[in-house]
């Protein structure tokens, strides 16, 4: 039975999507199943996946959202080939902007935050890993993902206002698992994005430290601030296949294996 981790922060630019697809590829190079879903209206996982467009994902997570919704029983949903897609060996679920739509639906929707697990929790018998790569913010989209996960991880760039949003976002995963999700705990903090020869980096980093106070994991893995990432990105792959030997590649696999329980 698939493990779901959230990948979640409230703050943007700190290579959430990144870090999911990059994750996501490191696992199933690992010999797992790996199903990733797209729950950004942008659809920029979805771009990193769809080698053909992500104008070519004719059903997305927010045609099956819709389903459930509109379904005044249990949803009989389309077939599982119409709306999951591979990436090579990775299996996905696409979004576009209709994701956006959603959203108002959901918050008159009685039940409305169990809505996404209605449509994954059908899938967990045939993978070891679901990755959801969520949008900046707190709304009911999040609190959907929150709803249906067993674990969260929280990317972090060391930058100036990195901790802007952590709180909040904290706070609003335990309120989730009180009051929603019991099973819901935090997986750790990935540093991303990281200049290890800044002085920027190092003052960040001790902050973070104080901050969890040993109370929340940071992974060992950290991701290096590195142009090989935004090429691969461009090139529409992940940086292991892109550039094995570029330390991103090296940090993203080191960082799976701690998924695993490896390291």
């Amino acid at each position: 039975m698939a493990e779901i981790i959230v990948v979640a922060s409230q703050k943007g630019g700190v290579a959430k999507t990144t870090t999911t697809f990059n994750l996501a590829s490191s696992l199933e190079v690992m010999g797992k199943k790996v199903l990733a879903v797209d729950f950004d209206h942008q659809g920029n996982l979805t771009s990193c996946l769809a080698k053909e467009g992500k104008q070519s994902i004719e059903m997305t997570v927010a045609n099956l959202m819709n389903i459930c919704i509109e379904s005044e029983d249990d949803a009989v949903m389309p077939d599982r080939a119409e709306y999951i897609y591979q990436c090579g060996g990775l299996d996905f679920i696409g979004a576009n902007r209709t994701l956006s739509t959603i959203e108002a639906k959901l918050l008159s929707e009685a039940g409305g935050e169990r809505t996404l697990a209605d449509v994954l929790e059908p899938l967990r018998d045939d993978y070891d890993y679901i990755l959801i790569d969520t949008n900046p913010s707190l709304g009911i989209l999040t609190i959907n993902a929150l709803a249906v996960a067993d674990k969260v991880m929280i990317p972090v760039s060391p930058q100036y206002f990195s901790m802007e949003g952590l709180d909040d976002l904290i706070k609003s995963i335990v309120k989730v698992r009180k009051r929603i999700n019991p099973k819901l705990s935090i997986a750790g903090i990935c540093l991303t994005m990281c200049e290890f020869r800044t002085k920027l980096y190092r003052r960040v980093y001790e902050d973070i430290l104080e901050y969890t106070a040993d109370k929340i994991r940071i992974y060992d893995a950290k991701i290096p601030y590195t142009v090989k990432i935004g090429e691969s990105l461009y090139v529409g792959e992940n940086v292991a296949t892109y550039c094995a030997s570029s330390p991103a590649s090296v940090a993203y696999l080191k960082l799976a294996k701690e998924v695993l329980g490896c390291e």
